[in-house]
């Protein structure tokens, strides 16, 4: 049953953490799972969060960390000394979470937490992950898996995967190496169990196994295991020797984060680097007043392209009511060719040297889609001056300035669109800066000059 957090539950908890009633608290929390406690965990004060976690069982208590948000948990353990940090969190942790968790502590602390961590091993293990970019597979992996040499016979195989997987909340493979540790296949738990027990793993393992590298970018990983449907894959360092592995888990915080964050460029806005009620007031002021600023000054580029046609403007005011439907239909082609192709980028549906296949197939949706609005805005036209005759005798060639208007901006917004990202992505920049406001922006001046060409053209005896 899905847990919701009421105001009576979170009343009924207080009392029973003010009035030190710790059975109550524990039958509260017992049938409650880590996202869910945390939940509870962001709602109180450090104090109450404080007297709460003694109630917690020492294998919940690290996952309930993990979930909290970034600013709760961050008051947590600056409440906390090193030395509990260490003994009453990150030794109970999964060396991905740890050093997540120990990232985001003051240099000094740091390496005071890493010093009173009992198990030796494992404090090394966090400090290799704490060296790789955290955007890469390194940054991602966790240390605790379950490996089998080659030469191994079955029973000595079951006996060193129940030592290694004793630690391990899932044992998602077991992966072979060779002498040297490097990884050469999987052995799959279905074939080892149906295997006789003098078989060697070199007889029965599966050689067919897909891996990264410790400097393959999250991204790409993250591409690769949905691909292959996968829920954990290896990485290997530079010699090809198995030093971690990443899990859905993982993988799919991150995407979370980077989809987050690419929502919010889309936005025009820089991302926000905590949860949206946790922003400093000044912090969301400056995430989002440059980019606004930077498009209030391209929109005034709007304004010098009228000044342009302003004897035009003046000779047939009419045409000014007609902007803008002209900009707006430009500026919403651009964003959602922007919005298809950022997404596609992301997902690693297309690549930059696709550029070409993207060019022809936004030019035809662009036309099509351009005749389709040209057709409705000559109707409205046409439509309007049978009822009155505000646009004058020259109604059809009005009607014609907007119709082939329409097109040109539509084709002309869809490919800005489409090349905007893939240009950045070029230059080694993040697509998602192409937001839909900022291709708008671009669209609105360039649709303007359309937009007065065509007039211009098909109403040269009354402009000019």
């Amino acid at each position: 049953m899905r847990f919701e957090l009421t105001d009576i539950f979170l009343a009924n908890l207080r009392a029973a953490i003010n009035s030190q009633n710790g059975a109550f608290v524990a039958e509260q929390l017992k049938e409650l799972y880590p996202p869910d406690i945390a939940e509870i965990f962001n709602e109180l004060k450090i104090e109450e969060a404080k007297y709460l976690y003694t109630q917690l069982d020492e294998q919940v208590a690290p996952d309930v960390l993990v979930e909290l948000e970034d600013d709760v948990r961050e008051r947590f353990l600056a409440s906390l000394t090193s030395k509990e940090i260490a003994e009453q969190f990150i030794d109970n942790m999964d060396s991905d979470d740890a050093a997540d968790v120990i990232a985001e502590l003051p240099d000094d602390v740091q390496g005071e937490v890493l010093s009173h961590m009992e198990d030796s091993g494992q404090a090394s293990d966090i400090v290799d992950l704490l060296n790789y970019d955290e955007h890469t597979a390194g940054g991602l992996m966790r240390k605790e898996f379950v490996r089998v040499h080659v030469h191994r016979k079955a029973l000595e195989c079951v006996r060193e995967i129940r030592e290694q997987a004793h630690d391990l909340e899932e044992v998602y493979a077991i992966y072979v190496v060779d002498d040297e540790e490097k990884l050469i296949g999987i052995l799959h738990l279905k074939k080892l169990i149906v295997s006789p027990i003098r078989s060697i793993v070199a007889d029965i393992y599966d050689p067919k196994i897909i891996s990264v590298k410790t400097n393959t970018l999250a991204e790409e990983v993250a591409n690769v295991m949905d691909k292959y449907k996968l829920v954990a894959i290896p990485v290997v360092d530079a010699l090809g020797r198995l030093v971690g592995v990443i899990t859905i888990d993982d993988v799919v915080d991150f995407r979370r984060e980077e989809e987050t964050e690419d929502v919010q460029k889309m936005g025009a806005m820089e991302a926000l680097e905590e949860p949206y009620m946790s922003t400093p007031f000044l912090q969301m002021i400056r995430k989002r007043a440059g980019w606004l600023i930077i498009l209030f000054l391209g929109e005034t580029l709007t304004a010098t392209a009228m000044g342009f046609f302003q004897d035009q403007i003046a000779k047939a005011v009419i045409l000014a009511l007609f902007i803008p439907l002209i900009i707006s239909s430009g500026g919403n082609s651009g964003s959602q060719a922007s919005t298809l192709i950022i997404r596609a980028l992301a997902l690693g549906e297309i690549t930059i040297r696709d550029w070409w296949k993207i060019v022809k197939k936004e030019f035809s949706t662009g036309l099509v889609i351009g005749l389709i609005l040209g057709v409705i805005g000559y109707i409205r036209v046409a439509a309007w001056s049978y009822f009155i005759s505000s646009y004058g005798p020259n109604w059809q060639l009005i009607a014609f300035s907007v119709s082939f208007s329409l097109v040109g901006v539509v084709m002309w917004g869809t490919l800005m669109g489409s090349l905007l990202p893939l240009l950045l992505k070029r230059l080694g920049l993040d697509p998602a800066v192409s937001s839909a406001p900022f291709v708008a922006t671009l669209v609105d001046v360039t649709g303007l000059i359309i937009y007065f060409s065509v007039s211009i053209m098909f109403l040269k005896g009354i402009l000019l």
